[in-house]
């Protein structure tokens, strides 16, 4: 449990009310009841405030009028609520150990305070910096690298030179260097082409569960520090994820595009290979990018949600689309003859 008055040093927030109430967990404004901390970070949750149960709720100066509980003040309570989540986190502090069914190579570099739990498989050269954690039967494959402070959930698997930065987290499940998709047609069949290269993951990124990062055909797939991304985003071969770029669910990006900084990708979207997106885009959900992106900016694709027999029509009429622009473009250069002969007529 915390008191307030430690969670305002932390957040740098102006207490309005007791200073000692103590506070066990974090919850949303309806459901919050006493011990607890919430927080308003939109107008449309004021509504909520007066009747909030919270012990304390973190708000902006000008929302204090409706808080009835302890306040902290904030200049954007949802980004503290960000920071302080931290300390509520269910996750056990990493606790120096390696479990006796761990099978750890000779020549694997282990820190003396990283933690290796049950079923964990360490190949060749592995290095593994302090306070690391190495969740159940994960593997981690030859050559490969784990930053100080990166932690591997369960079932996690990291093909051979994989080098992760320090502060990472990768969640259960995700595959990181398997190979890409790479083949060349053959007379029968296709010849696979064989991936060399590794991945290159810098700090502070997060993969979600079941999400796979392809190796590179000949140099690494990189992704930048701080890259965010969502549960079963693929990330195909030798692509290049840029610093801040945030990718959400089930989105995938296909081989040797390279993504800016800043940039936010929504679910269900799809990138085509071999593109240049810039930085400080933004690519709302369910679209398709299938050419470079030059300028910043916020993109879509695809029509919005309709009832189904409009939908229905409406398909018959993109379909129609090329012969209806040829139409407006010889009607419209019809109405030009007819302008320029009564200007014409006009002279005469």
């Amino acid at each position: 449990m915390f008191d307030v008055s430690q969670i305002a040093l932390f957040l740098d927030a102006d207490i309005i009310g007791d200073e000692n109430v103590l506070i066990s967990q974090i919850s949303s404004l309806h459901e919050a009841r006493e011990g607890d901390l919430s927080f308003c970070d939109q107008a449309k949750y004021l509504p909520e405030l007066p009747n909030c149960r919270a012990s304390a709720v973190l708000v902006r100066k000008q929302d204090l009028k409706a808080v009835t509980t302890t306040a902290l003040v904030v200049a954007d309570p949802y980004l503290s609520f960000a920071k302080i989540s931290r300390w509520f986190d269910w996750r056990d502090t990493v606790r120096a150990n390696v479990a006796d069914s761990a099978q750890v190579s000779v020549s694997a570099v282990i820190s003396n305070t990283a933690q290796l739990c049950h079923g964990v498989v360490i190949g060749e050269n592995v290095r593994i910096g302090d306070a690391c954690y190495v969740g159940p039967n994960s593997v981690i494959g030859d050559h490969c690298v784990l930053g100080n402070r990166s932690r591997l959930e369960a079932n996690v698997t990291l093909y051979q030179d994989v080098k992760l930065g320090e502060d990472c987290i990768v969640h259960s499940c995700a595959v990181v260097g398997a190979d890409g998709f790479g083949f060349a047609k053959a007379a029968i069949g296709w010849q696979k082409i064989y991936q060399l290269a590794g991945v290159r993951i810098g700090n502070q990124v997060e993969i979600g569960a079941s999400s796979t990062i392809d190796r590179g055909a000949l140099s690494p797939t990189l992704i930048g520090d701080g890259v965010k991304l969502d549960n079963q985003v693929h990330i195909a071969h030798n692509v290049s994820l840029g610093k801040h770029t945030a990718i959400a669910g089930c989105t995938a990006i296909a081989g040797s595009t390279d993504i800016g900084d800043n940039c936010t990708i929504a679910g269900l979207s799809g990138v085509t290979g071999h593109l240049t997106i810039t930085s400080d885009t933004h690519i709302t959900a369910m679209s398709l990018v299938s050419h470079s992106i030059k300028e910043p900016g916020v993109y879509s694709s695809g029509t919005g949600i309709e009832k189904h027999q409009s939908w229905k029509r409406n398909v018959v009429r993109f379909r129609n689309l090329e012969k209806i622009a040829k139409r407006l473009k010889k009607l419209e250069n019809e109405m030009k003859n007819i302008s320029l002969n009564q200007d014409l007529g006009k002279r005469e």
